[in-house]
């Protein structure tokens, strides 16, 4: 066997091992979708999905029935007269700022250096659709107002994520928002969101989801991030910009034949896990709290929680460790003790000898009492050495 494929053999093999440890705890801060077996999900989609769609109905064929159905309750919620489903959120932003280019005649997009596009999507606004993009700011948060009105070039969309996730979910406050929104429009520039993960947003901003989606000119939503759906994104905007959506999907591959399967389990996700969201919000602000207290009751000599109040149910821990050992660790007390308190360590994006993990907190994690976490930090630290 080949050292490459020896390499992939031992990923593959030290990730079921995690997803095993994961999946037999009893005790977590959330269960990922992809930790279930296929038959378990498969199950369970069966099992629900006739609460929130007529199982009666007939499969979707391109785009219609169930899917149509999905696309007219997310535009319902989010406040856009139309939407449309795409297979994955990179294609429906692709089409998003693909379209907003023809329109306004200027291919530039400005956004975050730290944003999806950039950071993990292989140079796609470039390569696949003409577009280029500008950087109003380096620093780990979204960009202010000022930033953009003075930017020292011209640009046809601002993209925005919503929160941006690889600074540490992080949001401005409402008042930045809304003014960062008008300096964008001071420019005759229309404003995207990002909003893989705006369903969460609602409780910073104190503002209903509408309310945050009608700031912007169109809006991207996931549905598996935090809805624990399968797959799929929706792109939301005016009815004209959506058609022409449509028929950009259809070129660029996504005018898929059946996605019920995807659909039913969004459906199922607007319906049960949105509504619990919130909760998780504030949870998470305990969760932050109690990990602080702990890591500090065990003598770590450094370490950050960022932020340091989170601003949605996702937030980092920064430890000044090597990565392996983290993960040896945070593995070996899965499997030992069935509590699983961080999940991966990863050193990408940090300074020499730092390692950084990002923590979900769930329907599972409200079970835990701050002194839960505070007991689960001392055996992790413990096996760290």
């Amino acid at each position: 066997m080949a050292e490459a494929e020896e390499a992939e053999v031992g990923e593959q093999d030290e990730r079921r091992r995690r997803l095993a440890a994961w999946r037999a705890s009893h005790r977590v801060l959330w269960r990922a979708s992809a930790d279930r077996r296929v038959g378990e999900r498969l199950t369970a989609l069966a099992a629900d999905a006739g609460a929130v769609y007529g199982l009666d109905e007939w499969t979707d064929v391109y785009g219609n029935g169930v899917v149509a159905e999905l696309e007219r309750r997310v535009a319902q919620v989010l406040g856009f007269p139309a939407a449309a489903f795409f297979p994955t959120g990179t294609m429906a932003q692709q089409v998003a700022l693909r379209c907003w280019a023809g329109r306004t005649g200027n291919a530039t997009v400005a956004l975050h250096p730290m944003a999806h596009p950039e950071l993990h999507e292989r140079g796609a606004f470039g390569v696949v659709s003409g577009l280029r993009t500008v950087h109003p700011t380096n620093a780990p948060r979204l960009p202010t107002a000022d930033e953009v009105h003075d930017f020292d070039e011209p640009f046809g969309a601002l993209m925005l994520e919503l929160p941006l996730r690889d600074a540490g979910f992080v949001l401005p406050t409402w008042d930045e928002l809304v003014a960062v929104v008008e300096a964008a429009r001071s420019r005759d520039a229309v404003v995207h969101f990002d909003g893989a993960r705006l369903w969460e947003c609602a409780p910073h901003f104190g503002r209903t989801l509408d309310e945050i989606a009608s700031l912007a000119d169109s809006v991207y939503v996931s549905f598996y991030k935090s809805l624990d759906a399968i797959s799929g994104a929706v792109l939301a905007g005016p009815p004209e910009l959506v058609d022409e959506a449509v028929a950009w999907r259809h070129r660029y591959g996504g005018q898929i034949f059946q996605q019920y399967p995807a659909a039913l389990s969004a459906l199922l996700g607007l319906e049960r896990e949105l509504p619990r969201l919130p909760s998780y919000v504030a949870h998470a602000k305990v969760v932050a709290a109690a990990l602080r207290e702990g890591l500090a009751e065990a003598g770590v000599p450094w370490f950050r929680i960022h932020p340091e109040e989170p601003h949605t149910h996702q937030f980092q821990v920064w430890l000044a460790s090597e990565a392996d050992a983290l993960n040896a660790a945070a593995l070996g007390q899965s499997e030992e003790t069935g509590v699983t308190l961080f999940r991966r360590w990863f050193t990408e994006g940090c300074p020499p000898g730092i390692a950084v993990t990002e923590v979900t907190v769930g329907a599972e994690g409200l079970e835990w009492t701050r002194e839960d976490v505070r007991k689960a930090v001392a055996e992790f630290v413990r096996r760290v050495g």
